[in-house]
């Protein structure tokens, strides 16, 4: 713990979510309106397993209590960032492997779309180890994968948890070898300035694979932030200052602390 501290302290960071005053920016304070109740006519439906949810700790599962108050408190610094700079794009990395990036996007998804300022898409970009429909118990053999590599509208591949309002989700499908070159593609850029445009009140957030692959490094200047995931306990000194350089022109948001030992609700 110690380690972390004294790396967040010398990136000007505290512990949890930190946001910092980014330079070069012409701060917007724009409150959406409300989002009404959506009915998905064209996006496909599937119900998740309040249970399942439990299990994988996804807040979704679990009634009121710390732990899901802790994704709430995240939610909320985020949108002040994220509106303080009329930003709506977010890439959610981990600082190095098995930090709980997934989980992390997952839950934070989840608590934006409780919010009813606006409606959330996630996506899964891990494209060499996708996690995100595994994790929510969604079947979904294809995804942002067959968007690449064979053109398929982006619209025929979200899918909708029934029971979480406002939230889609853009699975990843098949893992792909060439996940690197495929995230860098115009096609992919394309894909990000659509999704940042196409709806005023959607939060686009990206599940990626940590800072030390070349997925997320050629993947990071498309969006307008990231989210930096550390693991208590063990992610180095070093291994922060490296994900932090690594994210180059990239605003960094904030870093979460993720695995911090505590009893979650029975």
């Amino acid at each position: 713990m110690e380690r972390i501290s004294k790396a967040l302290e010398k990136s000007n960071l505290v512990e949890g979510l930190i946001t910092d005053t980014i330079p070069g920016r012409t701060p917007k304070r724009q409150q959406p309106a409300s989002v009404e109740r959506i009915e998905y006519t064209q996006t496909r439906s599937q119900s998740v397993s309040r249970d399942r949810l439990r299990q994988q700790n996804v807040i979704a599962g679990f009634d009121p209590c710390p732990f899901v108050d802790a994704y709430k408190v995240l939610r909320t610094k985020v949108l002040l960032e994220m509106r303080e700079h009329d930003w709506n794009v977010l890439a959610v990395t981990g600082a190095a492997p098995d930090t709980g990036t997934t989980l992390t996007a997952v839950n934070l998804a989840i608590s934006l779309a409780w919010e009813i300022n606006q409606t959330v898409l996630l996506v899964d970009a891990n494209l060499r180890s996708p996690g995100v429909s595994q994790l929510l118990g969604i079947e979904a053999q294809h995804g942002l994968a067959d968007y690449l590599l064979e053109n398929t509208p982006v619209d025929r591949l979200l899918v909708h948890p029934k029971g979480i309002e406002r939230f889609v989700i853009l699975p990843a499908g098949r893992p792909l070898p060439s996940s690197s070159e495929m995230l860098s593609s115009p096609r992919m850029a394309d894909l990000v300035a659509d999704l940042k445009h196409r709806y005023p009140s959607r939060l686009v957030l990206f599940d990626l694979p940590h800072m030390t692959t070349s997925d997320t490094l050629a993947f990071a200047p498309y969006v307008d932030a990231a989210l930096l995931v550390v693991e208590a306990g063990r992610t180095t000194e070093d291994q922060l200052k490296d994900a932090i350089t690594h994210l180059d022109d990239t605003p960094l948001l904030g870093t979460v602390l993720n695995k911090v030992e505590s009893d979650l609700p029975n």
